[in-house]
């Protein structure tokens, strides 16, 4: 009963979608979801951001003041720093930073207090979806038993899932809604509904079998990424001692059709 009325409130648009972290991901996410019709709630910490989105006003390149300040307006879209107010939502998607420790593995200080803060406010038929970058494991080993905490059982209560963000800042041609999206989730059911709200804004899901193998993913493609700088670096740095122009070397050895990709990234 409790999944069939969830999956159908996504569907009519009627669920409440709140947003925990409004930054790069966060915000450009609220929108996307008020533009398709949701009401939705931002929480974030920062009071700053709260005064600057219950004006309308914007701070995120990729967000456009006029589709923020619309929502503003007709009321689809308001901030607070208020948790508490996670009990009025149905949906919950968590975009809070995880930061580097010395010893390089991601700070989840942020992550737990926004779970804690969930806990405290959970009711049957929440969906939980972390989108931080983290490690594999995170959703099930860390993220889970703090929910469970409430006394509520995921696939039975809940559903948790976990769906890695995939912005690149300042990207005009790939934005969050046509950007494709990995989704896992520590159930069937979990799974479901998490694909059913994300199919809603975005043009194609990707589900993976399980939250673990989503988060690897998530590493997979940011250990992509860094190979890829680095080994450009290098190369530009071989090719000007040898005074080669790296860019016409590379477009040449980008002519091959196979064992070789360009790897474009904006560095803003």
């Amino acid at each position: 009963m409790i999944y069939r009325s969830v999956i159908s409130r996504i569907k009519d648009h009627s669920a409440v979608v709140g947003v925990v972290g409004l930054g790069y991901v966060g915000l450009p996410f609220a929108v996307e979801k008020g533009k398709v019709g949701f009401s939705v709630i931002g929480f974030d910490m920062d009071k700053n951001k709260i005064l600057q989105i219950n004006k309308g006003k914007n701070y995120i390149p990729d967000v456009k003041d006029n589709e923020l300040n619309e929502l503003v307006k007709t009321k689809k879209f308001r901030a607070t720093n208020n948790f508490d107010e996670l009990s009025n939502v149905d949906i919950i998607v968590i975009a809070v930073p995880t930061p580097l420790k010395k010893n390089l593995i991601p700070n989840l200080s942020y992550v737990k207090a926004a779970t804690n803060s969930i806990t405290k406010n959970l009711k049957k038929g929440h969906l939980v979806s972390l989108e931080s970058t983290t490690y594999p494991g995170t959703t099930e080993e860390v993220i889970l038993p703090i929910l469970e905490k409430s006394g509520l059982k995921a696939e039975k209560d809940f559903y948790l899932a976990y769906s890695p963000e995939r912005v690149d800042p300042g990207n005009m041609r790939y934005t969050t809604k046509n950007t494709n999206k990995v989704v896992g989730g520590v159930g069937e059911k979990s799974l479901n509904v998490a694909k059913t709200f994300y199919s809603e804004t975005i043009d194609h899901i990707v589900p993976v079998s399980s939250a673990k193998i989503a988060e690897m993913v998530k590493v997979y493609e940011n250990t992509y990424r860094a190979v890829n700088i680095a080994l450009v670096n290098e190369m530009l740095l071989l090719c000007d001692k040898m005074e080669i122009n790296v860019w016409e070397m590379l477009e040449a050895a980008f002519t091959k059709p196979f064992g070789i990709a360009p790897f474009l990234t904006l560095i803003i």
